[in-house]
């Protein structure tokens, strides 16, 4: 089924008589590698490029995806701060790019992150209670759910931005 401590190894439909942990970062997991597959192919102007009024582009998007890992799994269940993980204070700049940001680091930090959330959750039960977040305390489960929701919206927004960027191509 995978390593649940390395990114992008679990598969959901082998979790089929799974218990719900593992059905849950099985999902999870899924929708963090095709975040990361968003960028497969892409020139770093073509991950860079915005489409839309915001700062949403492909990079972007995994660089925040980066961001809510570190948020939900770091901050949230260990209760180190933001500022001491290196993260802006607010979510909207976790989309900013420096210069120095490439296809090949953002995707590095990506997999760095999913891999320390996993040590994080390593020990853990869904009823755990985490109270390192602003909005107090949650259960594991609730952070994964929302994760995996976040996650999710995510990849749909990745889809759309890919698509448009690939058909430009051929114009």
């Amino acid at each position: 089924m995978g390593n649940p401590t390395e990114p992008f190894t679990l598969d959901p439909h082998a979790t089929l008589d799974a218990d719900e942990r593992t059905q849950l970062l099985a999902f999870l997991d899924t929708h963090r590698r095709l975040l990361n597959q968003c960028l497969d192919g892409l020139t770093e102007e073509e991950a860079r490029r915005r489409l839309v009024p915001s700062r949403t582009t492909l990079l972007g998007l995994v660089k925040h995806a980066t961001y809510v890992e570190r948020v939900w799994f770091t901050e949230a269940v260990t209760g180190t701060p933001r500022q001491q993980l290196g993260l802006p204070p607010k979510v909207e700049d976790s989309f900013v790019l420096a210069e120095t940001d490439t296809i090949v680091s953002i995707r590095d930090a990506h997999r760095e992150a999913c891999r320390d959330s996993a040590r994080v959750l390593a020990g853990l039960a869904l009823d755990d209670v985490a109270t390192g977040h602003r909005f107090g305390a949650m259960t594991v489960r609730w952070i994964l759910l929302h994760l995996l929701r976040e996650l999710a919206q995510h990849c749909g927004h990745a889809d759309i931005l890919r698509e448009q960027i690939v058909a430009a191509r051929r114009s």
